[in-house]
C-alpha cells in the first residue's frame, strides 16, 4: 500500500529535523499535495533538467533533493524562468519536490555520516557539534504532604522530561525551618514562632522557554505563602548532531594512497580528486564535510585531524591553512561528497512500506562537464 506524501515527509523530518537548518536555508516541501499517494521516489543532490526529465519519464511521484531549487531572491515561479519552468513541469506530472539541505548536513546520520561511511571512516563525532536545548534546573522545597501535587503541576507545565522519559525528578527528605513575621499568613505554624517542618527537596529540569509556565504552576500548587526554590540555568551540552565528522581509518595510509582511496570509493566527477599536503604523510584521523567545507578549516585545525575531505576548496584559504600548520586537505568535488547521502535517504524511505520504489540519480550534476588532462607547458618565445 502506497503512503501519502504527508506521512513520508513526517518520516524524513524525523531523520532530518527542519529546526536544524540554517536560518537562511529553504527546506521542506517545495511543490506537491501532502495528501497525494507516493509509491515512486527519486533521490538526488541537485534538481536539474536531467533530473526532472528522468522523474517525468519514469512516473516518479516525489523527488527528494539535497540542494534547494528555490533559495535566495525568489519572487516568481513563472514558467518564463528556468527554475519556474521546472516547477511547472513537476506539477503537471504530479511529481512533488522535497528538500533537506543544512538540516541533513547537521543530522545524525546525515550527509557527512554518509560520506564518512563511504570512505571507511569509523567512530565518528561531529566536528562542530550543535548544542542541546537550553534548560533550567529547578530545586524546590515542599512540605512532605504536598510534594506529589506540586511535582504533578510542574510536570504538567513541561518540566521533568529527559529524552524519552517524563516525570523525572530527584527528591530527599529533610528538615526545614522558618519563623513567620508579623505581616505573614503562614500555611503552617503561627506568627512569631519558630517552626520546623519535614520537607522534601525536589529537583528537576525543564526547557528554558517554559520557565514562565513552570514558575506559574509551582506557585499555584505550592501551599506556602513564600515558596523557597532555586533556579539555575544549565550550561549548554554538545549533542551528537552538527556539521562535519571526524573519525579514524581502520588502516592508516599515506596521503598519496588516501587520495587514490577517495577517488575509488566515491563517484567522482571526470576531473578527479585533488589534494594538498605532503604526499608521504601517514593519515589515520580523518575529518569530512560533504559539500563546500572551507568554512570549517579553522575547526579542522583544532580537532587534530590528519586530513580533511571536503569540496570547493579555494587557492588562498588552503594556502593559508597549510602555512598555519593545518592538516592535509582533499577536495573530492561538491556532488561526489554529497551523493552518498542519496543512498541514506533511499534506505530511510524504503523502510516505510514494502511497495515503495526508490531510485537515485547517479549521474554527476556538477555544472562542470568538460575537462582536459594537464599538458606540457610551452613557454613564450
Amino acid at each position: 500500500m502506497s503512503l501519502v506524501l504527508a506521512d513520508l515527509i513526517a518520516a524524513l523530518e524525523e531523520h532530518y529535523p527542519p529546526h536544524l537548518a540554517e536560518s537562511w536555508d529553504s527546506v521542506g516541501l517545495v511543490c506537491g499535495d501532502p495528501q497525494q499517494s507516493v509509491s515512486t521516489v527519486l533521490a538526488c543532490v541537485d534538481v536539474t533538467d536531467a533530473v526532472v526529465d528522468t522523474a517525468v519519464r519514469g512516473g516518479v511521484e516525489l523527488i527528494v533533493a539535497h540542494h534547494p531549487l528555490l533559495l535566495r531572491g525568489v519572487d516568481t515561479v513563472g514558467a518564463h524562468t528556468p527554475k519556474g519552468l521546472l516547477i511547472h513541469r513537476l506539477i503537471r506530472a504530479g511529481c512533488a519536490l522535497y528538500t533537506a539541505h543544512t538540516n541533513a548536513d547537521r543530522a545524525r546520520p546525515g550527509v557527512s555520516d554518509a560520506l564518512a561511511q563511504a570512505l571507511g571512516v569509523t567512530d565518528t563525532v561531529p566536528m562542530q557539534p550543535v548544542a542541546g536545548p537550553a534548560r533550567d534546573s529547578w530545586t524546590v522545597l515542599v512540605p512532605v504532604g504536598s510534594t506529589d501535587s506540586v511535582t504533578a503541576a510542574m510536570f504538567a507545565a513541561g518540566a521533568g522530561a529527559i529524552g524519552d522519559y517524563t516525570e523525572c525528578c530527584w527528591r530527599v527528605t529533610g528538615s526545614g525551618q522558618f519563623r513567620p513575621g508579623s505581616g505573614a499568613s503562614p500555611a503552617i505554624g503561627s506568627v512569631g514562632s519558630l517552626e520546623q517542618v519535614a520537607e522534601d527537596r525536589v529537583q528537576m529540569v525543564a526547557p528554558r522557554q517554559l520557565r514562565s509556565a513552570v514558575h506559574a504552576a509551582l506557585l499555584a500548587a505550592h501551599p506556602y505563602e513564600e515558596v523557597a526554590f532555586d533556579l539555575v540555568e544549565l550550561a549548554a551540552v554538545p549533542t551528537g548532531l552538527g556539521l562535519g565528522r571526524i573519525g579514524r581509518l581502520e588502516s592508516p595510509m599515506s596521503l598519496r594512497d588516501f587520495t587514490t582511496h577517495v577517488a575509488h570509493r566515491l563517484r567522482v566527477a571526470p576531473w578527479g580528486v585533488r589534494a594538498a599536503g605532503d604526499p608521504d604523510q601517514i593519515v589515520s584521523t580523518v575529518a569530512v564535510c560533504g559539500g563546500a567545507g572551507d568554512s570549517l578549516l579553522d575547526t579542522v585545525r583544532a580537532v587534530g585531524a590528519d586530513v580533511y575531505v571536503t569540496a570547493d576548496l579555494r587557492h588562498h584559504p588552503v594556502d593559508e591553512h597549510l602555512r598555519r600548520g593545518g592538516p592535509a586537505v582533499v577536495d573530492a568535488g561538491h556532488w561526489a561528497t554529497e551523493f552518498p547521502w542519496c543512498a541514506q535517504v533511499a534506505r530511510v524511505i524504503e523502510g516505510l512500506a514494502d511497495d515503495l520504489r526508490v531510485s537515485m540519480f547517479a549521474t554527476p550534476t556538477d555544472p562542470f562537464t568538460v575537462h582536459a588532462p594537464a599538458g606540457h607547458h610551452v613557454s613564450d618565445r
